[in-house]
């Protein structure tokens, strides 16, 4: 311990620890540091209003709706994130079923109720199933480049490519089937890109993509709201410990800081706010999306990052995926319809097309029916990548006005009733978001992760924590996933605990 540790422990305050960031990452460091009393001085400074980050529910259409995380991956006895919303009771019993945890879906979505094209008709629920089966069968075999020597492909897009390549060497079908079938594949190409927040599967490294691990458990929702979980979060810590509307501009570490109140006493870090206000801290969690500390990077940290630190940032990648919602009087689908695919005949996956922004909606992947509130009947569409932050430029008007052509194109009724309303997500204009999650870019591995997560100063055994790294990118094997940022913030949040009280037992998640 240096002697400004040293100097608070005297003065009986204990270490002033900053959050930067009130995200799931953030309060998992809060909430796990409030269990001890070594650390008496907590504060996470969150930019805007609310606590949760990316997750983000909103009360609309009568009912509760998921503008950012909306599904828990894997919901099973290995995810803590499933653990402690059914701690809090936020789940349903069929949620919480021994049968639904047991379930393996390898990651993969599930298969559509219905699939309409764009020139109106429908395809079989068969063709679908089987451009499915190989499309998943393939992405498993992505996962198992892990550990060769060599992978056959940079990116999981070009390897995928040239396998549906050697495969169609085989389809005996007219050339209608032939370009329908490499249409549902296009589609879920979208899908794909969704799943990994990424523009283009030609942008995902090939060889750490088996890194990401796939809890068993069904994929689930929070009937009441993702946000109830950071909400119980944010009632467990002390009133005093968020602040609010406190953008972070400047984190100056290594040196040693004065403040009026604490005589005598030298500081690490000064964390400078961008209305002017500065807060003195021994040690500071910066829990920020990593597309916000692409777009700092320059300005966010000084001194400046050390150049592996900085170029690991650059190098991951980080994409956008953004929700539509659309409100009908009536519903046009089904009964018992749950998930609604959208193929367009047009384009193949194995042409390199440059993003048509005019047609942006071409990326929209289908529709999710979400549980009916009362008399509203709303869906669900995800869309990725620059069509998808495209998409955020236009009016709501112009957005209504485009899926209502495209809803009235693919289901054949030209007649078919405008939605009455609509909401969206925008998370790549968000200025402290900057996009959706983190994906291993091609040039890029788990290592960056690794070092990402890596606190500073880097110089070795026994060397102050000045500033630690949480959230969804720092995470090697969960990246992207609600799960991966909570176990990133206990992480660092024991590594403080660790270096207070060296004998501190790690019993892993307390729940």
């Amino acid at each position: 311990m240096d002697s400004s540790g040293r100097q608070a422990e005297a003065a009986g305050r204990g270490p002033r620890v900053l959050v930067v960031g009130g995200g799931i990452a953030g309060l998992g460091v809060a909430q796990r540091l409030c269990c001890y009393s070594a650390f008496p001085y907590l504060r996470v400074l969150e930019a805007t209003a609310r606590a949760g980050g990316r997750i983000r529910s909103e009360r609309s259409f009568g009912g509760v709706v998921e503008v950012g995380a909306h599904w828990i991956h894997g919901p099973s006895k290995g995810n803590p994130v499933f653990q402690l919303a059914a701690k809090y009771g936020l789940l349903g019993e069929k949620e919480l079923s021994e049968e639904n945890q047991l379930i393996e879906t390898g990651g993969h979505v599930g298969l559509p109720s219905v699939t309409y094209t764009s020139s109106g008709g429908s395809v079989s629920l068969e063709l679908v199933a089987e451009m499915s089966s190989l499309f998943y069968s393939l992405i498993d075999q992505t996962r198992e480049f892990l550990h060769e020597a060599e992978a056959p492909a940079p990116s999981v897009g070009e390897y995928l490519k040239g396998k549906i390549r050697q495969h169609m060497a085989g389809w005996a079908e007219d050339e209608g089937t032939r370009k329908l079938k490499l249409a549902i594949l296009n589609n879920l190409f979208s899908v794909e890109c969704c799943v990994s927040g990424t523009h283009s599967m030609d942008l995902v490294a090939l060889a750490p993509f088996g890194e990401y691990t796939v809890l068993p458990g069904l994929d689930c929702t929070f009937p009441g709201g993702y946000q109830g979980l950071t909400d119980r979060i944010v009632a467990s810590l002390p009133t005093d410990v968020m602040v609010f509307n406190k953008p972070v501009k400047t984190i100056h570490w290594n040196g040693s800081f004065q403040e009026a109140s604490a005589p005598g006493e030298a500081f690490p870090v000064l964390v400078e706010c961008e209305d002017g206000g500065c807060f003195p801290a021994h040690h500071v969690v910066v829990t920020v999306p990593l597309g916000f500390l692409k777009e700092r990077l320059d300005t966010f940290f000084e001194p400046p990052l050390p150049p592996e630190k900085a170029e690991a940032i650059r190098r991951i990648g980080f994409g956008t995926n953004n929700k539509i919602f659309l409100e009908f009087e009536e519903p046009f689908w089904e009964p018992g319809c749950e998930h609604i695919q959208v193929v367009w005949e047009d384009p193949s996956p194995l042409e390199d097309l440059a993003p048509q922004l005019d047609a942006w909606f071409k990326k929209l992947i289908g529709f999710w029916v979400l549980p009916s509130f009362g008399a509203c009947h709303v869906l669900c569409g995800f869309i990725a990548g620059l069509e998808s932050e495209f998409m955020e430029t236009l009016s709501d008007e112009e957005v209504l006005l485009s899926l209502t052509e495209v809803l009235r194109r693919v289901t054949g009724n030209p007649r078919l009733p405008a939605p009455r309303s609509m909401l969206r997500s925008r998370w790549h204009s968000a200025p402290y978001t900057r996009g959706s999650y983190s994906y291993v870019a091609v040039g890029s591995s788990g290592d960056d992760m690794d070092l990402l997560a890596q606190p500073l100063p880097a110089d070795g055994e026994g060397a102050q924590l000045q500033v630690l790294f949480a959230g969804e990118a720092t995470h090697r094997t969960f990246y992207s996933t609600t799960h991966g940022a909570l176990l990133s913030g206990w992480r660092e949040a024991d590594r403080l605990i660790s270096l207070r009280d060296p004998q501190a037992q790690q019993l892993g998640p307390r729940l």
